[in-house]
């Protein structure tokens, strides 16, 4: 059986520079953005050694294309790209595939994730594992994925659970403590 090969790009969006790779099957690692392409690339092939740098076919350009989008603020759908997630765990498949289905602008738990794949609350930290493992953050979307409480919660990708908090609030969604109120009427 022959080794599966695996091609990357490297491409700037408003939020930094990101990368992609892909197989014959379909998109398999994605890198969410860090402030420079270098650093973008050496985290891509911290995951996949062997990937050489290629141009994006065209299902990959088209995937590229709708993350510039989302990092230009305007509302992505990822769900209908073809992903290969070959090699990962059955229930992680399973949350992948519940989790795809969050739409832009909303956000669930940990919890709720389980409870949905009739799964009991403990499996709760199973469906974090599988956030935190996710292969294709925001293709996957990850990020609307919340701690218990509406908390954020931990997040692997470069800049941590600010990055997840700045990519939520592209979406308009607000995460975290209200402002807080006026103290004095500065008169």
């Amino acid at each position: 059986m022959g080794q599966t090969v695996h091609h990357y790009s490297i491409f700037e969006t408003a939020g930094g520079d990101c990368g992609i790779a892909w197989n014959d099957a379909g998109i398999t690692r994605f890198q969410l953005p860090t402030s420079s392409a270098a650093g973008t690339e050496r985290l891509l092939l911290r995951r996949l050694p062997q990937a050489e740098q290629h141009t994006p076919t065209p299902d990959v350009s088209e995937a590229i294309a709708a993350v510039k989008r989302y990092f230009d603020g305007a509302e992505v759908d990822f769900s209908s790209l073809k992903l290969d997630l070959e090699g990962q765990d059955a229930f992680f498949k399973e949350v992948y595939a519940r989790a795809r289905k969050i739409a832009w602008g909303h956000t669930t738990t940990y919890g709720a994730l389980a409870k949905e794949l009739g799964a009991g609350p403990e499996a709760a930290r199973d469906v974090g594992q599988a956030m935190a493992k996710n292969p294709v953050a925001l293709i996957i979307p990850c990020h609307r994925v919340l701690a218990a409480g509406g908390k954020v919660g931990g997040f692997s990708a470069p800049g941590g659970s600010t990055a997840k908090v700045r990519m939520l609030e592209l979406e308009g969604v607000h995460v975290g403590p209200p402002p807080p109120a006026q103290q004095s009427l500065g008169f």
